[in-house]
């Protein structure tokens, strides 16, 4: 039984500049009990795509097409249309059916800390969710809140009504989302990026936690991402959409074993591979090009390469050249060393509300070398993030030293803390939460040049923004636009070029490229390569993709429950 259908979907936004296509006759279906994935790259259209089917558009969208969900408890009234129309009109006018958000279809969102209110506990947001969706008391409400928190694997559920969504991990965080997305029980589950920028063990345990759901309650799942290993575990089927079109439709199988699109080809090669080290990371643009045919048609089609061609592309650093660059790096005298560095958070607990502590940083020491990239490997929860922050006295460390180009960072006063913070920067893993949603993207990347008095007169300082916005794969029309009108993807090319505008000599990269669909992520990691052999940059690359930590690190270091357990030297 088909349960969602949707046909010739197109979906246009006007801007300044014209008519943004972000979808483009788009077809598919969703069976009974079935998984659908949707890949592609940042603004392919696949969030567009999840929030015509839910209704969530903004009034200025203009949508064309037909949206049917099947009601399988309602036989006698099986269909409803969202939306049906054969010229543009706005989004906000389609009538939705009462009960059809929540009831019917829910949605996961790719951010669950944005879409999380921060001011009411997690348990207020599933129970007000719970009564808009069901007939019953606050009592009960809560006891079905408290069972939610049980079946999504969260520990303590009684504890967790009680917490503030700041409080989670990012894999919790994701966990409550999905409780009240399943508070109507729905027949469909849109799962946006579910599982972007969680470490592996934690994607996998909410992928699990997913297909036990879908198994349980029999719902189906339109699973949306540009991670194709995810999608290689979840999907029955896939959808491949490239600038808004459906590019190629196959099974799992099919796509991964003979793929027959060249984009759906070039998104396979963009993957680093954890066994082999290249020298630089192959991207889409390397494999397909964009032409018009004689019909002045779109058409894409495969790059031809010779055999030297294709060996250039993916040419591997050997062993030899790895060892001699950790070398070369180590006999200079470090940029950044730490010294038993500790972070200690208060903790109350017992009956009485005794006072401890808890460690998320213990005693961590370590050197980095100008010009390397040392990456930091560890779950959610193990102190990656927390340490970063306390090297950047983001956090005021508990005890120990942290010695950046000869200076004591944890002895400066507020004026000398301040000019250091140029050299000494921070990209942060959620692009929209570093972003100022009131301040166009122009403001933001010039706000860091007038503060630190770079970049000269005004004009200066834009043409610098352009150039860094090209930098990291966007146009000089960004400079205009705000936050929201930019994917994950792009949000956090934005957040980079912000960055580099302070011209610093260490960049950490906390979980930096996790929100990039995997030819985006090839394109920024081959930049800030370029930048740091143009520049002399170095970095701390903290991720938990061992295979994207491998191509860009000199040496890795694993963190562990707070404490570095070993350091290792990378694979080729």
């Amino acid at each position: 039984m088909t349960l969602l259908k949707v046909r010739h979907l197109c979906v246009e936004f006007p801007t300044e500049t014209g008519i943004v296509r972000a979808v483009k006759d788009l077809s598919f279906d969703l069976n009974v009990g079935e998984t659908v994935g949707i890949v592609g790259e940042s603004g392919s259209g696949k969030s567009v795509t999840s929030l015509a089917i839910m209704g969530l558009l903004p009034p200025t969208a203009q949508v064309t097409g037909e949206i049917c969900l099947s009601n399988p408890n309602t036989p006698l009234n099986p269909q409803f249309p969202i939306p049906h129309s054969q010229s543009p009109i706005p989004h906000s006018q389609f009538p939705i059916p009462k009960n059809y958000r929540g009831g019917l279809i829910a949605m996961v969102f790719q951010e669950p800390l944005t879409s999380l209110n921060p001011v009411y506990t997690c348990g207020k947001q599933v129970v007000e969710a719970i009564l808009l969706h069901n007939q019953v008391s606050h009592k009960e409400a809560y006891r079905k809140a408290i069972a939610l928190f049980d079946e999504v694997r969260l520990p303590q559920p009684k504890q967790m009504m009680k917490r503030y969504p700041h409080q989670l991990s990012g894999g919790q965080q994701q966990r409550v989302m999905i409780a009240m997305a399943l508070s109507g029980n729905p027949a469909i589950l849109i799962a946006d990026e579910p599982t972007t920028a969680l470490d592996v063990t934690t994607q996998a345990r909410i992928l699990q936690l997913l297909r036990e759901l879908q198994e349980t309650r029999g719902m189906s799942m339109l699973f949306i991402t540009h991670d194709l290993g995810v999608i290689a575990e979840v999907a029955d089927r896939v959808v491949v959409m490239y600038q808004g079109e459906a590019v190629e439709t196959s099974t799992v199988h099919n796509l991964f074993t003979n793929p027959q699109h060249p984009y759906t080809q070039g998104l396979l090669h963009c993957r680093p591979h954890p066994q082999e080290r290249l020298q630089r990371l192959p991207t889409v643009a390397d494999f397909i090009q964009v032409t018009t045919n004689a019909a002045g048609e779109r058409e894409i089609v495969p790059r031809t390469h010779t055999a030297e061609e294709m060996n250039l592309l993916l040419a591997r650093v050997s062993p030899q050249e790895i060892q001699q660059r950790q070398q070369r790096l180590q006999q200079q005298q470090p940029l950044l060393l730490v010294r038993h560095l500790t972070k200690e958070f208060p903790v109350s607990s017992g009956l009485f509300r005794r006072k401890t502590s808890f460690k998320a940083v213990d005693n961590v020491s370590f050197k980095v070398y100008p010009g390397e990239t040392l990456g930091l490997v560890g779950e959610s929860g193990c102190g990656k993030s927390t340490l970063s922050r306390c090297l950047l006295r983001l956090m005021e460390p508990t005890a120990g030293e942290v010695i950046f180009d000869g200076y004591s960072v944890l002895a400066l006063t507020a004026k000398p803390l301040r000019r250091l913070r140029r050299y000494l920067q921070i990209i942060f893993q959620n692009p929209y939460g570093s972003l100022d949603t009131r301040q166009t993207i122009g403001a933001a990347i010039i706000e860091p040049m007038v503060i630190h008095r770079l970049g000269g007169p005004p004009s200066q300082r834009q043409k610098r923004a352009i150039d860094l916005l090209q930098r990291v794969g966007l146009d000089k029309s960004a400079l205009n636009r705000l936050p929201h009108e930019f994917s994950g993807g792009q949000r956090q090319r934005i957040c980079i070029a912000r960055t580099l505008a302070c011209e610093p000599s260490l960049i950490i990269c906390d979980e930096s490229v996790s929100a990039l669909d995997v030819s985006v992520q090839a394109q920024v990691l081959n930049l800030l390569k370029d930048l740091q052999s143009d520049f002399g940059l170095t970095y701390i690359f903290i991720s938990h993709d061992l295979s994207v930590v491998n191509f860009m690190s000199d040496r890795i270091m694993v963190m562990n429950q707070g404490s570095i357990n070993e350091v290792l030297g990378v694979r080729c």
